[in-house]
């Protein structure tokens, strides 16, 4: 069909109007990726690096094939045809995506050793996303066919398609970040996207009185997505979830047992704050960071002791030291407003404690200068791996300066790993070329390892406070910490603002965790085939 026989597009408007949507929907895809891989893979560095890749890829590939095939057959009935396919993969993806990406790390735990993070979800990202945006990527070449009519304007033609696009993808950038994913969630945001793109086929199709089947089981795919695809839990095999909600910077997920109420920030692994009913200990690392206190010298000031939390979660310390220390003033800083929100409906967080929504060492660095704490308490990730900026010497030194000449920093390093070069290792260098005394201890039963940095001799400190306390389960739960404290041999693995390769070096440990709770499944697979490994999970 000759694009003159399709009234729509005689004044070229319908065509600036479909790069436009073409490039929103890019990035909306781009944004939505990120945030259906967090919960499996994390939203670090080198996902995000996997993301823009792929998409990089199947834009590139889109215009290779978008400007062969517009030569050859110059139909903007087919080029909507495409987008039409484009709208209907993205419609299925919250319906389906969470079952490829579980179903590809199903396969892949079992046949790789290494990267499996990396690997998984660059095939994830192959398999979900290449597709409708190579579609997608076939239409800034074919509209540039449709609408140049001649040199003397070709100019300013492309030119007009480039900014339609452009200031589509800008659009495209900000809305599914600040409004969509906030407000209705990640699999809405991809369903209102894809009706975007059909609603833009369907009055092609409508205005050339061109009959097209295709529409209607579009349309149809496309309601039945809505059904089934906008409620879509990402942990889909967990049920009786508290909340699951998605902000801007995480995905969230609230359950809870018969003792305790758990926040997590990932549905594959880890436990971000928890909240026992009971009021005893957790039994976890937030136990040990009560060792901070003493170490500061909880029964000997004549002052209460003022701690700070930089990653402050649901407050499962704060709760605790609250309850359990009479003499402390208590103070967060979570980066997340909607984790804040959380602590307060649901783990129980006194009132009294103040939380500040606020980057941790953007934090410190507004406060006053004179202004110090006796604890300062670092235990900010973002998804699986440390935020580099709160992982460097001039992170530390920081810390260090809004600290008293006796206080404490409490260091929580989430993923113990004993290979030589491995980040905690890198971590705790760091802060040794920081903090004249520096001592670990590893959390028993956990991957957690914890680091106590003071200015002066925390230790003597830690001892003389500890034989004043009169609390049995605290008694207890020190003479856990003192046997496993280790004063740490520093070695040259520092991180600065300029080189602070966290993700790769979380990256790595996570693969050793998997790996480790793998090992048997892997074992019994490849001694019974997958007979034995589905009875041994049933």
């Amino acid at each position: 069909m000759d694009s003159d026989k399709n009234k729509i597009l005689n004044n070229k408007f319908y065509l600036y109007l479909t790069e436009f949507f073409a490039g929103m929907s890019v990035m909306a895809v781009e944004l939505g990726a990120s945030r259906l891989l967090a919960p499996y893979f994390s939203s670090s560095q080198i996902v995000w690096t996997i993301i823009i890749g792929t998409i990089m890829i199947a834009m590139a590939l889109g215009n290779i094939y978008g400007g062969r095939k517009a030569d050859k057959d110059p139909n903007p009935d087919k080029l909507y045809r495409r987008i039409l396919v484009a709208a209907v993969w993205i419609a299925l993806i919250p319906v389906v995506g969470k079952y490829i990406i579980i179903g590809i790390s199903a396969v892949l735990i079992f046949s790789i050793n290494t990267n499996f993070l990396v690997i998984a979800a660059f095939v994830a990202c192959m398999v979900i996303f290449v597709f409708p945006l190579f579609l997608l990527g076939t239409v800034t070449p074919s509209l540039v066919k449709y609408t140049v009519d001649s040199l003397d304007d070709s100019g300013k033609i492309v030119g007009m398609l480039n900014a339609a696009n452009t200031i589509g993808s800008i659009i495209g950038t900000f809305v599914p970040t600040f409004i969509s994913i906030p407000a209705v969630g990640t699999s809405a945001t991809f369903l209102i996207f894809a009706a975007i793109l059909l609603a833009l086929c369907i009055v092609y199709f409508i205005s050339g009185h061109v009959k097209s089947f295709g529409s209607i089981a579009a349309v149809i795919i496309f309601i039945l997505c809505c059904i089934f695809g906008y409620k879509s839990n990402f942990a889909f095999w967990v049920r009786d979830l508290v909340v699951e909600d998605e902000s801007i910077y995480n995905y969230l997920q609230v359950s809870e047992t018969d003792d305790s109420i758990i926040l997590s920030t990932n549905v594959l692994f880890g436990v971000q704050s928890i909240y026992k009913k009971g009021g005893e200990l957790s039994g976890m690392c937030y136990d040990y960071y009560m060792a901070g206190p003493y170490m500061a010298g909880l029964h000997e000031k004549e002052k209460p002791l003022d701690i700070l939390v930089l990653g402050m979660g649901s407050g499962t310390f704060a709760t605790q030291c609250d309850r359990y220390f009479d003499e402390v003033n208590i103070e967060g800083v979570e980066i997340d407003q909607k984790i804040a929100d959380l602590s307060y409906k649901y783990f129980e967080l006194p009132e009294d404690i103040k939380i500040t929504t606020y980057d941790g060492r953007a934090f410190l660095q507004e406060i006053p200068s004179d202004k110090l704490y006796d604890v300062i308490v670092v235990d900010a990730y973002q998804d699986i791996t440390i935020p580099f900026q709160m992982a460097t010497v001039e992170f530390f030194t920081l810390v260090k300066d809004h600290l008293y000449d006796d206080g404490v920093m409490v260091v929580n390093m989430n993923m113990r790993d004993d290979t030589e070069g491995n980040i905690n290792e890198y971590l705790s260098d760091t802060i040794s070329s920081v903090f004249p005394h520096v001592y670990t201890a590893d959390v028993y039963g956990c991957t957690n390892r914890e680091l106590f940095a003071g200015k002066c001799d925390i230790i003597e400190s830690f001892h003389n406070n500890t034989d004043l306390e009169e609390n049995d389960i605290l008694v207890a739960v020190m003479e856990k910490v003192d046997r496993s404290l280790v004063e740490y041999e520093a070695g040259e693995n520092i991180m600065t603002d300029d080189k602070a390769p966290v993700e790769l070096l979380s990256m790595k440990a996570i693969d050793g965790l998997i790996s480790n709770e793998t090992s048997y499944y892997k074992d019994l697979y490849d001694r019974e085939g997958i007979e034995g490994l589905l009875n041994e999970l049933s």
